[in-house]
């Protein structure tokens, strides 16, 4: 909406295709690149296709379950996952931007950086590896035109978030309709003093402000 030329990435075609078109249907300008970024490889043929960007929005990650009892190899693959993911794309292609001295490049972390539980500390620990690398490559990249940010949301109202709590309504038998929810989730599961759950777009809008002009 703000006049940019997105290119979509995935790791399967066709759910790929499927939020191009959704953006394609509204006037916006959008292309798919599927590949893998869990490897050099599969970075470097992403990078190939999308040629010159402007703008990076390294928001892939996963939040995979473990515990403290996770072997060193799910730390391992966390970190493939979520940290060297965005590093691989960091490496491809901040070299354009500097060439044409302006580009923006973005992080998703989590609240969870600072805050972390004691499950899933392997995921915590990458997200906040993202964190510490916004403020090196900032300092890295400084007076060269190109930002460097991370946002790190707390609970967001995504589809997946939407039926989990939704499902937890229903065997406990409380109201299911989102307002009743979210009145309880933010209240009572994971108080906050706005009392509101964010939705997706709430994100998009910071986004785009910290990669703008």
């Amino acid at each position: 909406a703000e006049g940019a030329t997105v290119w979509v990435h995935g790791f399967e075609a066709e759910p790929t295709d499927a939020v191009a078109m959704s953006l394609r249907e509204k006037g916006h300008d959008a292309h798919t690149v599927v590949g893998d970024l869990r490897t050099d490889e599969g970075a470097r043929d992403i990078a190939a296709t999308v040629g010159e960007i402007d703008i990076l929005v390294n928001n892939y990650g996963v939040a995979e379950g473990g515990s403290w009892e996770s072997s060193t190899d799910d730390w391992i693959d966390i970190y493939q996952k979520n940290v060297l993911s965005a590093v691989r794309m960091v490496h491809a292609l901040v070299p354009g931007m500097r060439a044409r001295e302006w580009g923006r490049i973005l992080f998703v972390s989590t609240v969870g950086y600072a805050r972390p539980n004691s499950r899933m500390p392997h995921y915590y620990a990458s997200k906040t590896a993202l964190v510490n690398m916004t403020v090196s490559l900032a300092k890295e990249l400084a007076n060269t035109g190109i930002t460097v940010n991370c946002v790190s949301p707390g609970i967001i109202a995504t589809a997946e978030i939407k039926k989990m709590f939704t499902r937890r309504a229903e065997k406990s038998g409380e109201p299911t309709d989102w307002p009743s929810i979210e009145k309880k989730v933010t209240s009572v599961d994971m108080p906050n003093p706005a009392g509101i759950i964010g939705e997706p777009e709430d994100i998009g809008h910071l986004v785009a402000f910290l990669v703008s002009e």
